[in-house]
């Protein structure tokens, strides 16, 4: 286009006059030039992560498969393993040695997880228990190959193994195969992930991180080889799981997947209630509370019995036993009209309608509509278990604190199993990004519970105004900030609900929902049983919505800015209600956002303005002309309170 001198000059005086005008109005911290600058991301697109946020053409990942068994010795706690690990290397480089994780020696007294639990202690961590604690590796083979046999040499630095391969593994499609045994006593409390609870009628084991697992090297960072020290969650490669646990006989065990052999773990009457509850719309009785103390409800004749179960296309597998498990089962409704049931087992300190007792009913309706609204639920059960745990996601199973009762228990069940979708279907890396998965998660919470039995457990409206000063605190780490680094307090604002806020406003405010949810479930379908990236999604959402978001995400994400926006005065043109009123609105905060004004004139009339966030592309105050046919009385900002505003005191112009 070509620049027009004399119009060029003529802008440029009104540009001075403009700046004039804003050095007379209230200090403002906003610059338009930070707000809406350019190169958002950290790179360009390439062939592996393509620039309009999907995978790109040459993408690739790797695999672990894993065959797994456990003895579980309720005496003494202990657990022996053992586990053949198939690892595929499709990277382009040939690997010589392998990185897996160790996750129970946290617990060990020297680790540095344990070093660096404050004396206030932690959720993180064993919470000073004594005892016998973290792996024992007795002896890891290869399996495959020339070396077929061999026992392989291996470096334990506190939670992270090193195996080194004599032949390494070839790029592109080229496999190894281990065999490890090894044993571990479980802690009572593990980081809040994994423990014991002690019931009335014997321990509810809850177990997790019980085997190694390999560490995702990906075309990002290589080996993610970070140690396990509690506050930050894990990155794992997919893979089918064959697992078969062995425990005393009067124990029930549920754990991910499907349990491929009822008949030997299961009364003939049970397996008559497991066929009805399979085609059941309402909750079915498996194991009643009285039968709890039957011996008659458990098979009899052996001292153990192996419970054998398979999931395909997961990132992790976990279990629970007991003897204590009452259990309750009702079928899934999955689109595709899919297979699928939700199991709730709980202890009889759980039970009550007010309680466990409708567990499976909000594991279902939440799984229900999560499946409709996103990505259909992939695996062939949904279990939820009462223990010691308050909160935590595995695929297929979760475990939820055994005293949690009405909309404290559908919030639990309904959150740790939204992480069925995040991170468990679309595979982030929660060592360094949880927020992606915590915080995309609570945002689909508010969805589904808005949505389950008409709003029965939905809360009023937020206000954000009053959330805002929170949420935008001096000293406040940005929300891409790594979750290692930030100050326990603040997980909860920062991985969860100020993310999850964002998400809303996205979603209400900026682009709209049918826009927003087009976008949401296209970066889900991209990248289902994949590894994403920040610049992943955000490139998704803007590239489907067809929408530039860079402002938002430097706004809300990258920095801890705040919004401050004044309605500082109203004005009439050439002084005549009837000709135009001319509003005035400061930007005061380093944040832009969307503007809606409430105006109410004279004669009660009330009326509504929508301003776009370019208002705020090359200005720091702006004038709003609104076509007033009488004098105003009012000007309000923000009238429903959406947007994170933090003083509501110059929200508000009046006569």
């Amino acid at each position: 286009m070509k620049f027009n001198l004399i119009a060029g000059l003529t802008l440029a005086v009104m540009a001075v006059s403009s700046v004039s005008q804003a050095q007379q109005q209230p200090a403002s911290n906003y610059n338009y030039h930070d707000a809406f600058a350019p190169f958002f991301y950290t790179k360009n697109g390439n062939e592996y992560r393509a620039a309009d946020g999907e995978p790109g053409p040459k993408y690739w990942q790797n695999r672990a498969d894993y065959q797994l068994s456990a003895h579980l010795n309720d005496q003494t706690d202990e657990i022996i393993g053992s586990e053949v690990l198939t690892y595929t290397n499709n990277s382009p480089q040939k690997l010589d040695f392998l990185w897996m994780q160790l996750d129970q020696n946290l617990f060990k007294r020297d680790s540095r997880g344990t070093a660096i639990t404050p004396v206030t202690g932690s959720r993180n961590g064993g919470h000073g228990e004594v005892f016998d604690a973290g792996y024992k590796i007795k002896s890891i083979k290869i399996m495959s190959g020339k070396s077929s046999g061999t026992p392989l040499k291996f470096l334990i630095t506190d939670t992270r193994m090193q195996v080194f391969l004599p032949e390494g593994v070839d790029a592109e499609g080229g496999q190894v195969k281990l065999g490890i045994e090894y044993s571990y006593i479980v802690p009572e409390y593990g980081s809040d992930r994994t423990g014991i609870l002690k019931t009335i009628n014997g321990k509810i084991y809850t177990i997790a991180q019980w085997y190694p697992r390999m560490y995702v090297y990906d075309d990002v960072m290589g080996w993610n080889a970070l140690p396990y020290t509690g506050p930050s969650e894990f990155y794992l490669e997919y893979g089918d799981f064959d697992l078969s646990i062995t425990a005393p006989a009067n124990h029930i065990v549920v754990a991910s997947g499907e349990l491929q052999n009822p008949k030997d773990v299961y009364t003939t009457e049970q397996l008559k209630r497991w066929a009805e509850a399979e085609k059941s719309e309402k909750t079915v009785m498996i194991r009643t509370a009285d039968e709890v103390t039957d011996a008659s409800s458990r098979p009899s004749g052996k001292k153990e019995l192996t419970w054998h179960f398979k999931i395909k296309n997961a990132r992790d597998v976990s279990w629970a036993s007991s003897a204590a498990f009452i259990v309750d089962a009702a079928k899934m409704d999955l689109p595709s009209g899919k297979k699928s049931i939700a199991i709730s087992a709980y202890p009889v300190e759980s039970n009550g309608n007010d309680a466990w007792g409708r567990s499976t009913e909000y594991v279902k309706k939440s799984i229900e509509y999560n499946s409709a609204k996103w990505f259909e639920y992939p695996y062939p059960a949904a279990t939820a278990v009462a223990g010691n745990v308050n909160g935590m996601e595995y695929p297929g199973i979760v475990f939820c604190g055994y005293r949690a009762k009405k909309s404290q228990l559908w919030g639990v069940n309904d959150h740790e199993f939204g992480h069925t979708w995040f991170p468990m279907i679309v595979g982030s890396n929660e060592r360094l990004y949880g927020w992606m998965d915590e915080g995309f998660n609570t945002f689909i919470n508010t969805l589904s519970t808005a949505d389950f039995n008409n709003g029965e457990y939905a809360g009023k409206k937020q206000d954000i105004h009053k959330m805002a000063p929170v949420f935008t605190r001096d000293g406040l780490d940005p929300i891409l900030t790594n979750p290692e680094n930030m100050k326990e307090a603040y997980t909860g604002i920062l991985l969860y609900y100020k993310p999850g806020m964002g998400l809303t406003m996205l979603r209400e405010q900026i682009l709209g929902p049918e826009r927003f949810d087009y976008a949401f479930k296209t970066y889900i379908n991209r990248w289902a049983f994949k590894h994403p990236t920040p610049d992943d999604f955000f490139r998704t959402m803007e590239n489907v919505s067809g929408e530039s978001l860079q402002w938002f995400w430097r706004g809300w994400f990258a920095n801890n800015w705040k919004l401050d926006v004044a309605v500082s005065n109203v004005k009439y043109v050439n002084n005549d209600p009837s000709k135009g009123a001319l509003i005035t609105l400061d930007n005061l905060g380093q944040m832009a956002m969307p503007v809606v004004l409430e105006i109410k004139t004279k004669s009660g009339k009330v009326d509504r303005l929508k301003l776009p966030v370019e208002i705020w592309e090359r200005n720091t105050s702006f004038v709003v002309k609104y076509p007033s046919t009488e004098e105003i009385e009012s000007v309000t900002y923000d009238p429903d309170k959406d947007f994170p505003d933090i003083n509501s005191d110059n929200n508000v112009w009046k006569k």
